[in-house]
């Protein structure tokens, strides 16, 4: 569970701490307050886009940190399994992380202090940023990883995810639990893809291919027949200056030469000449006085260090002589290397790497028969492997569109949509370029319209498009829920949806904002009460305008703006006994009146009531199972 959350410098909130309590926490509070923006915070904090328009004016970064408890999460192991996110955009490229929260821990090396994990999102100005879990610093990734098991994040967006008919099939897998299998299903669409365009590619036209096979085979030879060295372009243009420079370096050697060791002639004493004087006169002085012993060694070492010296240039000045036809030469190759540079790379290690390149296509295109053969039994296979595995998944799934249409219906009936009717419609197009299903499918396709041996349209998701249609009406046919679902219709299926899939979900948070969106007052108590059942096993943050969910929370928090030295601050207050009747009162009637404050109080007292039969009732359901 989330037990303390901080943000500072987000957007209007300058510094805000809270603490949750472990099951159904509210928010509540007027329009434009800061509700929604402590979500935004949560989804910073959990590795979602944010950029640098979300730091507080004046200030450098927003940072916002949640300590959490994750002992159970721990202990649960390896049971414990990710679902995907659904609501998203992305969803379809979604595949289920099959491995623990305590799996991923131990693998990025991080350790939890006592049960505690705590994870930080820092945010810049420029939109640059770090995560930090239990004060080190992780890629956004690891972040996103590890927040994956601890929050399902429900925000305001999720409405338009659940009109969306591509993102149904989502939620049909996390209900049947078949994540694992859709995700080998999508890896092989992906391989098939990849076999696919490179099939497509080698059958371009003949002529296109012919003519490229020349050019690449003149490329090649070209760079062959050069004989490329790597590093030789950085020597070749040393020596083309020494050549060209070669009367001058030896005026500059010989000049050296005479100043160290004299000239040749005699006619001039070098350097060496007057330090062998020196060093005779201080054999001399040391006889008479060995105070100097030590400078002694150091002249000794410098004549030692001037004597290499003249020989290096001596024999520097015996190789520099002019040659004509030498400069020619290393002028004709590096022309050679600078029109290869032109046409191939910037270096002799660029030409060398195309010149491999080139190589191996035109082998590729050379080979392209036998290549093309390779490629299209993998197609082949591929496809037979998709159709076998999809065939499968659509089984599951029709079993399971079955359960969760029944499952949706007692939850909508909860919810005061009594006579509503759900359905999970499933359908596969036949396509002769599809993937086939198998021809031993029979008990896999009893109740389907697939046939074994038929071939189907496929995609990463598999051969089924799902799409989840409603009759919220008696008497009325099935429609898809975009085309007559209302905005309160929408909350409640998102809710009732949200319910189900929860009960076997190892994800301990749950966040909605405002989802009693378009939702009247009468159905705002049943929704609190659903909140409320769902917070018996999760931990559950909830921004509602609605006093009917709010009077159901463990906690209440209430939050405000205030304006402080012409600026704007959001503040938390949690809300107990007269202040939160107060807080009930101003949602029921606009300002806190006897009268408002008597109807907020039974709005409790039913709450409470309600609370206390339910967990009645649930003890006693426990006991008889």
């Amino acid at each position: 569970m989330l037990d303390e959350l901080s943000i500072t410098n987000f957007a209007i909130i300058d510094e805000l701490h809270v603490s949750f309590g472990p099951h159904l926490n509210v928010f509540t509070g007027e329009t434009g307050a800061g509700k929604s923006i402590i979500v935004d915070a949560l989804s910073a904090l959990v590795g979602e886009r944010a950029g640098g328009d979300v730091v507080r004016a004046g200030a450098e970064r927003a940072i916002v940190e949640g300590v959490f408890d994750i002992a159970s999460l721990l202990n649960r192991g390896a049971a414990d399994m990710a679902p995907p996110s659904m609501d998203g955009a992305d969803g379809a490229s979604e595949t289920a992380e099959s491995s623990s929260l305590a799996a991923v821990l131990a693998e990025l090396g991080i350790e939890s202090e006592d049960g505690t994990l705590i994870l930080t999102r820092e945010i810049q100005q420029n939109g640059r940023g770090i995560a930090r879990v239990n004060r080190r610093a992780v890629p956004l990734s690891a972040l996103q990883r590890i927040a994956r098991f601890l929050i399902d994040i429900h925000g305001q967006s999720a409405h338009l995810a659940l009109l969306r008919p591509e993102q149904h099939v989502f939620y049909l897998d996390r209900y049947a639990g078949v994540e694992e299998l859709q995700a080998q299903v999508a890896a092989l669409v992906s391989q098939w893809r990849a076999a696919r365009r490179e099939l497509d590619r080698m059958r371009q036209d003949e002529r296109e291919i012919a003519r490229r096979v020349e050019l690449l085979r003149f490329q090649v030879d070209e760079i062959e027949a050069a004989r490329l060295v790597p590093g030789e372009l950085d020597q070749l243009e040393m020596e083309r200056r020494r050549l060209a420079n070669a009367e001058r370096l030896g005026v500059l050697a010989a000049t050296i030469h005479a100043a160290l060791a004299g000239d040749d002639a005699g006619e001039s004493v070098g350097a060496l000449d007057t330090l062998g004087g020196a060093q005779h006169a201080f054999g001399e002085l040391l006889r008479l006085d060995d105070s100097l012993r030590a400078q002694e060694e150091t002249l000794e070492q410098g004549m030692f260090l001037l004597q290499d010296v003249a020989s290096a240039i001596r024999a520097y000045q015996d190789e520099i002589a002019a040659d004509p036809a030498r400069q020619a030469e290393v002028e004709e190759r590096l022309d050679l290397l600078a029109k290869l540079r032109r046409k191939y790379g910037a270096t002799v290690e660029e030409i060398l790497a195309y010149g491999t390149e080139a190589a191996n296509e035109l082998d590729e295109l050379l080979h392209r028969e036998e290549r093309a053969s390779a490629l299209t039994e993998r197609e082949l296979e591929l496809k037979r492997t998709i159709g076998r595995l999809s065939t499968q998944l659509a089984a599951r799934r029709r079993t399971a569109a079955g359960q969760l249409s029944a499952a949706m219906e007692r939850e909508l009936d909860e919810l005061n949509m009594r006579r509503a009717r759900f359905q999970v419609h499933l359908a596969q197009r036949a396509d002769p370029d599809g993937a086939p299903v198998p021809e031993d499918a029979g008990k896999l396709t009893t109740g389907s319209d697939l046939t074994p041996g038929g071939t189907y349209a496929f995609g990463p998701t598999g051969i089924d498009q799902v799409e989840f249609l409603i009759a919220p009406n008696q008497g009325e046919p099935f429609k898809p829920l975009a085309r007559i679902a209302s905005g309160g219709e929408t909350s409640r299926l998102m809710l009732a949806l949200k319910s189900i899939l929860s009960r076997a979900d190892v994800i301990p948070i749950l966040i909605f904002d405002e989802i009693d969106a378009g939702i009247s007052g009468r159905t705002g108590q049943t929704v609190g009460e659903k909140l409320w059942q769902l917070a018996r096993a999760h931990q559950v943050l909830c921004v509602t305008h609605l006093p009917q969910i709010a009077a159901a929370a463990d906690c209440h928090f209430r939050v405000a703006k205030s304006v402080s030295a012409e600026r704007t601050t959001t503040h938390v207050e949690p809300l107990r006994d007269d202040s939160r009747t107060g807080e009930l009162a101003q949602m029921l009637g606009g300002a806190s009146t006897a009268a408002s404050r008597a109807n907020a109080q039974e709005l409790l007292h039913r709450a409470e009531t309600w609370k206390r039969r339910d967990a009645t009732r649930s003890t006693a359901a426990s006991h008889s199972a």
